[in-house]
């Protein structure tokens, strides 16, 4: 079985998968870009009970039905948590200890995305989520 593994850049929070992932993408939204400091965010999604932390515990904030979390030590994104996706986590790809392992399948939110910020990897775009959310959902 492989273990993904990752944490904050102070270690003050480890992270491990012992399940493979269940979802690897961009996202161009002006909510990510706020929340990492990035022109776009890159997420590896799992299962929530395959992923067990270990250090101290992650500080959150958010307003539903979105929470993210980071380390209250170093600062650094470490995950987000959507209601409408219950029961999956989606870790920062910069928190993976190998983010090269993790290449993303698809871009979201390309409707936000910078003018000036291009990558032509030939992955599928799509308008808004890559994720379907529960019935009736909307972002």
């Amino acid at each position: 079985m492989t273990t993904h593994a990752g944490g904050c850049r102070c270690g003050a929070i480890r992270f491990e998968a012992k399940a493979e992932p269940i979802h690897i993408s961009y996202c161009h939204c002006g909510d990510c870009r706020r929340a990492s400091g990035a022109p776009v965010s890159a997420f590896v999604g799992f299962r929530a009970d395959d992923v067990a932390f270990s250090g101290e515990a992650a500080s959150t904030y958010g307003a539903a039905p979105i929470t993210r979390s980071f380390c209250g030590r170093c600062g650094s994104p470490i995950a987000y948590a959507d209601d409408r996706l219950a029961g999956q986590i989606y870790m920062m790809l910069g928190a993976m200890d190998a983010p090269e392992h993790y290449p993303p399948r698809v871009h979201g939110y390309v409707r936000e995305q910078l003018a000036f910020f291009h990558i032509d990897d030939g992955l599928p775009r799509m308008e808004t989520i890559t994720v379907p959310r529960s019935q009736g959902a909307q972002l």
